[in-house]
């Protein structure tokens, strides 16, 4: 029996499943799905967990049952390609004929003092969790600091916001302005937005240290009583440690055909995978579509194109609490009422269609 092995449960390997079970995996192969939970979980709303407005159930779906798909609970620790076997935290090794990687990502703190040390994570559903807790504990009037004014940062604070209104939250930005590679009219509302409901937004920072209840902005120091890391990620160790080329993130650099250039066994999907694109849920289902591809035609002895299509993706959407959103569709700006209920109605769609 040949082995397919799935390392991550995300969104690209979530797709994986869901386009080869029940009718297009071949009858002579199997898939093996590695991940530390039960459940696939919804890492972009991982910030609603971190604020406490939605419950943890709230963000899991549960991975499609099978008889040839075999969930595996583990820890990896290294891949190696030689031997063709996953070893996973225990000593247990896990072969494989085919192996996709979608481990994720990390935080990544360039280099900055302290920030690994005194800072909180939303990057996987068991940080989130402990960051609601500590965010939860904290009295009121207490000064919450979020480092890092991207998409995650923008509606963890914006959340945090409706969750808990008695705490006073500053959002540093490094920009000169929030989402300054779109338009202003998205960076304009946004702002007023974080203005009225009392969120503070420090651009131009440049954070150089982290201590226990202090920031270090350029030469300034800004006590507060805990941190939330949301500026930057990098694949996970496991993955840093395969051989091949990488780019200047730590993402590995990929053959037209999603696998690593000297191996056509080992593909990388979602946010290792080097792509002309900044990492995001959208990027890694679209992946995974070509990777399915792959797998089949080579299953079916047929030559795959020089090239596969190129990846378009539909934009982003983001929400500002439970009423307020904003998105950039077809580069069209949309914001308001609409541009939440649009990211909720997707939310909704994609939990009906593969829950």
């Amino acid at each position: 029996m040949q082995k397919l092995v799935l390392l991550g449960g995300g969104y690209g390997n979530m797709r994986i499943l869901l386009r080869l079970l029940p009718n297009n995996l071949p009858k002579d192969t199997q898939i093996i799905l590695i991940d530390r939970t039960p459940f696939h979980s919804l890492k972009t709303e991982f910030y609603a967990l971190a604020a406490g407005t939605v419950s943890d159930n709230d963000v899991r779906v549960s991975f499609p049952d099978h008889e040839r798909l075999h969930i595996k609970y583990g820890e990896v620790v290294e891949i190696d390609t030689e031997r063709k076997e996953v070893l996973l935290e225990g000593g247990e090794a896990v072969a494989y004929d085919d192996l996709v990687i979608g481990l994720g990502c990390e935080d990544k703190y360039h280099g900055v003092p302290g920030a690994d040390e005194f800072t909180m994570s939303i990057q996987t559903i068991g940080k989130s969790r402990q960051t609601y807790s500590t965010l939860g504990d904290l009295p009121s009037n207490s000064v919450i600091g979020i480092v890092g004014a991207g998409l995650s940062g923008i509606e963890l604070a914006s959340e945090l916001r409706e969750s808990r209104p008695d705490l006073r939250i500053k959002l540093f930005d490094r920009s000169p302005r929030i989402l300054r590679d779109f338009p202003e009219r998205l960076s304009n509302y946004v702002k007023k937005w974080f203005d009225e409901n009392d969120v503070e937004v420090i651009s131009n920072s440049n954070i150089t240290k982290v201590e226990k209840n202090l920031l270090h902005n350029h030469d300034e120091t800004i006590p507060v009583d805990a941190v939330v890391w949301t500026a930057g990620i990098q694949p996970v160790a496991p993955v840093r440690m395969l051989p091949g080329e990488k780019d200047g993130s730590g993402r590995v650099i990929l053959s037209p055909h999603h696998h690593l250039p000297l191996d056509e066994h080992v593909y990388i999907v979602g946010d290792c995978a080097s792509l002309p694109f900044a990492p995001s849920a959208q990027l890694a289902e679209e992946q995974a579509e070509q990777i399915v591809n792959v797998l089949r035609a080579k299953w079916n002895g047929e030559v795959l194109p020089e090239t596969l299509p190129t990846i378009k993706l539909k934009g982003f959407m983001g929400s500002l609490g439970k009423k307020q959103g904003f998105a950039y569709l077809a580069d069209m700006s949309v914001t308001g009422r609409i541009a939440r209920l649009m990211k909720s109605g997707l939310l909704w769609y994609y939990k009906k269609h593969n829950g």
